[in-house]
């Protein structure tokens, strides 16, 4: 049982009143805050407004610094939503990657709803390991065929996006140093 004080106050609630905190009630108090926590539904609310695009782009880590640099180049940074997928446009229309499509085309729709978006860009790469699963060796196996692939890919992409939404897409190809060549 606590004692109480001259103040009325328990030993722990004097030692707060009276500037003392020890480790035992610093511990005390985060284990309550941590109980209470758990028993809160968690309430954030997504980030409404109006943005400029939805990125769709590649899990290859060696290419998520390059993308941001190039889109806050371009004075996106803060502007875009973003949906990360192997292969970017080749994991959202590549056959071997059929069960992963309704997930990007549901996000992309949740995307309009809260962001209100006005296009999308799509940043495939060179030296993509999602390439070579979906479409083979002999379609990436120099510079010259690697892109002709990636632009058939970017292309089917655009023509599934115009048919099920009115936005506009941006697609490239980006190399690994973060150069990009741009496709319409």
């Amino acid at each position: 049982m606590s004692q109480l004080h001259a103040s009325g106050a328990c030993g722990c609630c004097g030692d707060l009143l009276a500037g003392r905190f020890s480790r035992r009630h610093v511990l005390r108090a985060a284990g309550g805050l941590t109980a209470f926590a758990a028993i809160q539904p968690f309430t954030a609310l997504a980030a409404e407004g109006n943005y400029e695009a939805m990125v769709l782009g590649c899990i290859d880590p060696r290419l998520q610094t390059p993308v941001y640099n190039y889109l806050a180049g371009r004075g996106l940074a803060g502007k875009y939503s973003q949906f990360i997928i192997a292969g970017a446009a080749i994991g959202v229309v590549a056959e071997p990657f059929k069960d992963w499509q309704k997930a990007f085309w549901d996000n992309l729709a949740t995307s309009v709803q809260l962001h209100n978006i006005k296009s999308v860009i799509v940043i495939n790469h060179r030296d993509c390991g999602a390439a070579k699963i979906a479409y083979g060796e002999a379609k990436v196996a120099t510079p010259e065929i690697e892109t002709e692939t990636h632009k058939a890919a970017l292309k089917e992409f655009r023509r599934q996006l115009s048919q099920k939404s009115n936005l506009g897409a941006e697609t490239g190809l980006m190399s690994v140093d973060g150069k990009i060549e741009m496709f319409s």
